[in-house]
């Protein structure tokens, strides 16, 4: 088995903190979808980019609700979110031509999640070789696309433009 490294996470993930307000609440309530880079809302969900993507186009399928874990999520918002999943990776298929996905949930600090209090499911598109050097070496990771022209892009895809 390989493994896929991702050490520039490590800070962020010391760094957040409970105590501190819910970025994807402040998100959902916010004003401008733009400028927290909102790509769709369904009724029960909304869907945003990964302020700290692993890719480009790293996105996020949240609940409007703020629950820890998925066994607290209703049966409407776990088919609401994975329906949206589905729709948010054509789009990016589309739009991106990625060789594959990573799609998941991580439960708990221990689990990766960066942000414990609220749930949310990550879809990353992946390329073939697209881990390198950079991140290894340099401790930099090398994402190719703003997040306002993806947010940008997303959104057209999405209205059919």
């Amino acid at each position: 088995m390989k493994n896929i490294w991702a050490p520039w996470r490590v800070t962020y993930i010391k760094n957040a903190s409970e105590k501190e307000a819910c970025f994807l609440c402040e998100a959902y309530n916010g004003s401008s979808e733009e400028e927290k880079h909102i790509v769709c809302r369904g009724e029960q969900c909304f869907c945003i980019l990964n302020k700290y993507p692993y890719n480009s186009g790293h996105l996020m399928v949240v609940p409007n609700r703020h629950v820890a874990d998925i066994t607290e999520l209703a049966d409407s918002e776990l088919l609401e979110i994975m329906k949206m999943a589905g729709k948010m990776q054509k789009h990016l298929s589309s739009l991106m031509k990625p060789d594959g996905f990573n799609i998941g949930i991580n439960l708990g600090k221990s689990a990766g999640a960066g942000l414990p209090g609220h749930i949310h499911l990550h879809i990353v598109p992946r390329w073939n070789g697209d881990t390198n050097f950079m991140p290894v070496f340099s401790d930099v990771k090398i994402i190719s696309q703003s997040l306002e022209y993806i947010a940008a892009e997303l959104k057209k895809s999405i209205s059919g433009g």
